[in-house]
């Protein structure tokens, strides 16, 4: 277990007849709102700040993927700062770090300052919405839990579909520059809320934090990253490629072989036996990294392939979030009708099938047509992301819960942020490719053999779904 995860199962400092602590949800859910915004809000604006910056449009990927790579590397280590620290006292230095480090971005003068300060936002993010969530659980009653998580999950719903329509307007209107600095006053008044509102809960005693794996781990995913982003790079410089990717791999496999042998490790890898929490570990990751380079690829490829503006773009990009919101409700009775694996299948094989689907529409393509094909891409992305989180815990004891999601949040997030990166990848080769193959060398061909290749990718997650027992899941489900 590690240090966060074990910390994170101490008491909650609540008691069976503790009321919801509203304000503190509300704020908790704003910070997480202010985080997935700006996760996602700069796609529209890729082709604007790529040209403030005299670089190609898919070149922004990086800003993207630094940011959620940064998450990923640091939640590991957010339930153990707030042990040892104190939650009121972290969460205020996130909230602060993610404000400045706005500020920052809206002062860049190049990428490479831009991914920096994008480095840092995330790694106030990292501490901000983990560290508030474990605060919520912790002072929460068992019996109103259920409604505290509702106060937090409407941000996950509501800002991506808010991100592409904001990101277009304001960087077709006014400047990308402002997508930044409305987090300033957000975060001012969330410092002084934070303040009154938060507890200073912290552990009885922090346990000591697993430095040699958090060490090995963040190496190897910089290097990766880095590795990655050099190969697609307009520019590429073999040697480093390489000489990153060579990094990435030793460290990454010391790593593993280090957190599957000690007895507290930062990442409990030895949850991936059971084999629910593996297939979503794994193909669920696939999936996660397909469908998240979709809303980052598809407004630059309006832009760049159509010659349609930021807003006209983002606002088209509303109808793939839509699709995802309005098919919620009726994921669980699915998955209690059918069971998870088929429901699972037929999620991914139709995300594949929308993908080419995306990858043949046309400038002249009727703007309703276009809606539905989206809208119907949004619904399956529900399903099927709806499909893994239900099988992921399924099977997993009650006292190895907290490790658990520590380890899915990580690797969640590194889905999400490679996926942006390799989708950056494959438009960048689709070029050399489509000229080889004879769809010729327009602006749009890259962005089409890119989610076409993306679609192939989909061929493993709905292998390892086929091979899935017909009853997996059916603790959840209650379905026999």
């Amino acid at each position: 277990m590690s240090p966060g995860a074990a910390s994170a199962g101490r008491a909650t400092g609540s008691t069976p007849d503790s009321p919801i602590r509203r304000g503190l949800a509300l704020l908790v859910a704003g910070s997480l709102f202010m985080e997935i915004l700006d996760g996602t809000v700069i796609a529209p604006a890729a082709p604007h700040i790529a040209a403030s910056f005299d670089v190609p449009a898919v070149a922004v990927n990086v800003v993207v993927t630094a940011y959620v790579l940064t998450l990923a590397v640091l939640i590991p280590i957010s339930g153990w700062l707030t042990d040892r620290y104190g939650a009121r006292r972290i969460f205020m230095i996130a909230i602060s770090a993610f404000t400045l480090a706005s500020v920052g971005c809206a002062a860049a003068i190049s990428l490479p300052m831009l991914t920096a300060t994008r480095v840092l936002q995330g790694a106030g993010g990292a501490m901000m919405v983990p560290v508030g969530r474990l605060v919520v659980l912790r002072t929460t009653a068992k019996s109103q839990l259920m409604t505290a998580i509702a106060y937090l999950t409407w941000p996950a719903l509501v800002a991506p579909v808010i991100a592409p329509a904001l990101g277009g307007v304001l960087s077709s209107y006014a400047d990308w520059r402002w997508i930044f600095l409305i987090n300033v006053p957000l975060g001012l008044v969330g410092l002084v809320l934070a303040r009154r509102l938060v507890p200073d809960v912290r552990g009885a005693g922090a346990e000591r934090l697993d430095w040699r794996g958090f060490v090995l781990t963040a190496v190897g995913v910089v290097a990766l990253v880095v590795g990655m982003e050099n190969i697609g790079s307009a520019t590429p410089d073999p040697t480093g490629a390489v000489t990153a990717l060579v990094v990435a791999g030793a460290s990454l496999t010391v790593a593993v072989r280090y957190l599957l042998r000690v007895p507290r490790p930062l990442l409990d890898l030895r949850i991936l036996r059971i084999a629910t929490y593996r297939v979503t570990a794994s193909g669920g990751a696939v999936f996660r990294a397909v469908i998240s380079a979709i809303p980052f690829l598809l407004p630059v490829f309006l832009q760049v392939g159509f010659g349609w503006t930021a807003a006209k773009a983002g606002f088209v990009v509303i109808f793939l979030f839509l699709g995802n919101l309005a098919i919620k409700p009726l994921t669980t009775p699915l998955m209690r009708r059918f069971g998870i694996k088929p429901v699972l299948f037929l999620a991914i094989t139709s995300s594949a099938v929308f993908l080419f689907g995306i990858a043949l529409l046309e400038a002249d393509t009727p703007l309703p047509l276009m809606a539905a094909l989206l809208v119907l891409s949004g619904t399956v992305r529900s399903i099927g992301f709806s499909a893994y989180n239900s099988a992921a815990f399924a099977d997993v004891e009650p006292e190895r819960m907290t490790p658990a999601n520590t380890l899915m949040s990580t690797i969640q997030e590194l889905g999400a942020g490679l996926g942006v990166a390799v989708g950056a990848l494959l438009v960048r080769l689709g070029g050399p490719l489509g000229n080889a193959i004879g769809l010729g060398d327009g602006a749009a061909a890259p962005f089409r053999i890119a989610f076409a290749l993306l679609a192939l990718l989909l061929a493993f997650p709905a292998i390892e779904a086929l091979l899935l027992s017909r009853t997996a899941g059916r603790q959840v489900t209650g379905r026999r």
